[in-house]
């Protein structure tokens, strides 16, 4: 099974993710200051300062297989919009509060310390009584501050996670596809929970399915 992704906060709470995010977008750019160039075709920039990096990705939640509301874990999420007084720094006689820094974990990977700058919750499935079964939640990280690490980086390999990506055909199936990535269909559920697929059998032709890296196969029959 794939390693799920979880969002550790501050306080050292962890957020599980039900289903591995199918593609993140990382996002960084540095501001520049040019002068007059009289007679030239553009002036030489001189390097002001780095802005934060963002991290933006779409998590999928889904509780219809327990029957609870998915808001025990969407209302997680909310919160980290909130301002918490018992974070260090905070002192409530002078209205001075902020909300939490997360970061984001996958298997050997870690973001940057980020604040949560922006959700955006869409509940997709809801129980006879109205009770919301499923949600997508869409959420933009920025970063906290300089503390020199990568937007997405493995602490042994300083490098990011790799996947492969497989661009989805008619009629193709999740462990038809695990049997040409992996030699072994019994393995499309990797495939399913990296992607966020709720239906195997409803798969939407052309959509672009990241393939996680294979790992290795342990004595009793699992992934590491």
């Amino acid at each position: 099974m794939a390693t799920k992704a979880y969002l550790k906060t501050e306080s050292g709470d962890q957020i599980d993710c039900m289903f591995n995010p199918a593609e993140l977008t990382i996002s960084k750019s540095n501001s520049w200051q040019g002068g007059e160039a009289k007679g030239k075709n553009a002036p030489e920039l001189r390097f002001q300062s780095g802005q934060s990096a963002t991290l933006t990705l779409s998590l999928t939640f889904d509780t219809t297989r327990e029957g609870k509301a998915v808001t025990e874990y969407t209302d997680k999420l909310l919160n980290l919009m909130k301002v918490d007084t018992a974070l260090a720094g905070a002192d409530p006689s002078r209205n001075k509060a902020r909300p939490p820094w997360v970061e984001f974990h996958w298997g050997g990977t870690k973001s940057f310390k980020a604040i949560v700058e922006r959700v955006q919750i869409k509940y997709t499935y809801f129980a006879s009584s109205g009770k919301p079964l499923r949600a997508k939640a869409d959420i933009s990280l920025k970063q906290w501050k300089d503390e020199g690490e990568l937007p997405l980086q493995n602490p042994t390999s300083s490098t990011p996670t790799l996947h492969t990506v497989h661009q989805l055909r008619s009629g193709e199936t999740l462990d038809r596809i695990a049997a040409t990535h992996y030699g072994d269909s019994t393995r499309w559920r990797q495939i399913a929970e990296a992607n966020g697929i709720l239906d195997p059998l409803r798969l939407p032709k052309g959509k672009q399915l990241a393939i996680p890296e294979q790992g290795t196969r342990r004595r009793d029959g699992g992934y590491a």
